[in-house]
């Protein structure tokens, strides 16, 4: 195994070759340049894509968490300046590596822009490799396959203000070396501090695989909303025979074909719904997500409950976007986006009218859903489509549409916004076997779900949200 780590005041200590006698080079164009020798852990360079944005840079030698030295770069009060601190480490090709670094800001407004770190795939001639992994084929035919540089992901942040940057990834089989960068850009008076940096040879990951499953169903309209809910036991019944992980209902179900108000067919959450599929969830040992009618004191909300396999409500979800015909029915929109953690990944639940806009689904995304559960009465299919795939998702939709009128599907969709499966007739469930942990990368971008965080603009309080974390507050 080989292993890389940043150590007291010089920085990977098995390389015995200084940059200046090293072959590979600089690791990307720009402006590049050593600080004195006495000051630059050994290997290390600092770089700027031009000269006249490039940052103040410095190392030092007590800093870091642990004191063994961090990597400073401070921006004076100009607008967008940007630099780097980058090094070269040899590779296996074909073989995984996991990356690490600890990370403290100071006045920096966007952490997932602003201290980025990025990871290049080379050749022993500096030049780019192709890579092996799943990569979309339905867009730019015929378009070189190549590593696109890789952005490793923001994790927790302690409470002295360090937060774990890290990530593993396969090395392309030409690749023979990697360039890491440790970025500031765009951070008018801001600073960062990188430390403790390990690159280290390790093991695949072992994969999270989760069985995800709709129902394609009218409720038949009984009397009751609990009628309703007693239709759903045969089918719940079928998905847990096909191991289904997680099974999604449509939306509103106690009220679909009663004849009833709103109001009516709404009931607390906990309350006799979720009671009953929680019995149905502990009995097959899954979880259930239910499209509901909520009452709260004098408010009636449109909900997707999550139920966990011991039984229980884990959570609930507030449909944000009314649709005309809901607001004239005194129904109340929700005001959050909350996502859960179950035991497969990270889910998110948004219903119906929400899929026309894209600000429920990314919210959700920006939360860290893996998986958003989709109780959806009907839709443009071409949203459930990008609600996918500009977010990276599998987004798993219920709906009362027939296939043949092409308003919603019920479907598994994948992070390119295709349906792995969909319902064709009433009646039936669905089930798709996915990989959380799988990445599709797409010629030109690469593995885009990374890079949405580092790249995707600035949103409302979000700045200040993250000067705040910044700070360990």
């Amino acid at each position: 195994m080989q292993r890389f780590i940043l150590s007291a005041a010089l920085a990977i200590a098995v390389l015995e070759l200084s940059w200046s006698a090293n072959p590979f080079g600089r690791a990307s164009a720009g402006d590049s340049r050593d600080l004195a020798p006495d000051k630059s852990p050994e290997g290390w360079r600092t770089s700027a894509p031009r000269e006249e944005i490039r940052p103040e840079f410095s190392f030092n030698h007590k800093g870091g968490p642990n004191g063994t030295g961090a990597f400073v770069i401070k921006a004076d009060s100009r607008e967008a300046l940007d630099g780097y601190w980058t090094r070269m480490f040899p590779v296996n090709g074909g073989q995984h590596y996991h990356f690490g670094a600890l990370r403290k800001l100071e006045n920096v407004a966007s952490a997932r822009r602003s201290a980025v770190v990025r990871l290049v795939w080379q050749d022993d001639a500096g030049k780019s490799v192709t890579t092996e992994e799943p990569i979309v084929s339905s867009v730019l035919p015929g378009f070189a396959r190549t590593a696109e540089p890789e952005f490793p992901a923001d994790k927790a942040t302690n409470a002295q203000g360090w937060t774990e940057v890290s990530g593993i990834y396969r090395a392309p089989s030409k690749a023979t070396r990697a360039a890491i960068e440790l970025h500031l850009q765009w951070a008018p008076n801001g600073g960062v501090e990188w430390s403790d940096i390990s690159f280290t040879e390790t093991s695949a990951p072992p994969g999270r695989k989760v069985r995800l499953a709709a129902v394609h169903y009218r409720p038949k309209g009984g009397k009751s909303p609990m009628d309703n809910c007693r239709e759903f036991a045969p089918l719940i019944d079928d998905a847990a025979k096909q191991r289904a992980d997680l099974i999604v209902l449509p939306e509103t179900l106690t009220y679909y074909g009663l004849g009833k108000s709103y109001t009516d067919c709404a009931e607390p959450v906990p309350g006799p719904s979720t009671d009953y599929f929680g019995g149905l969830a502990k009995q097959h040992d899954l979880y259930i997500v239910a499209g509901l009618l909520e009452r709260d004191r004098h408010l009636v909300y449109n909900v997707a409950v999550l139920i966990g396999p011991d039984g229980k409500v884990v959570g609930k979800y507030r449909k944000v976007a009314l649709p005309r015909s809901e607001i004239s029915g005194g129904i109340a929109p929700g005001n959050d986006y909350p996502v859960f953690d179950t035991r497969f990944g990270k889910l998110g639940m948004m219903v119906c009218y929400d899929g026309f806009f894209p600000e429920v689904a990314r919210q959700l995304a920006m939360r860290g859903a893996e998986v958003v559960a989709w109780p959806v009465w009907g839709c443009n299919p071409m949203l459930a489509s990008a609600r996918a795939c500009e977010n990276h998702v599998y987004l798993v939709s219920s709906t009362y549409e027939d296939i043949a009128r092409n308003w919603m599907l019920t479907a598994v969709y994948d992070h390119e916004g295709k349906p792995l499966v969909k319902a064709e007739r009433w009646g039936t469930v669905i089930v798709a076997e996915v990989d959380l942990d799988q990445r599709l990368l797409w010629p030109s971008l690469g593995d885009f779900k990374a890079e949405i965080p580092r790249h995707r603009p600035l949103w409302g309080s979000e700045p200040q949200e993250a000067q705040a974390q910044a700070k360990g507050k």
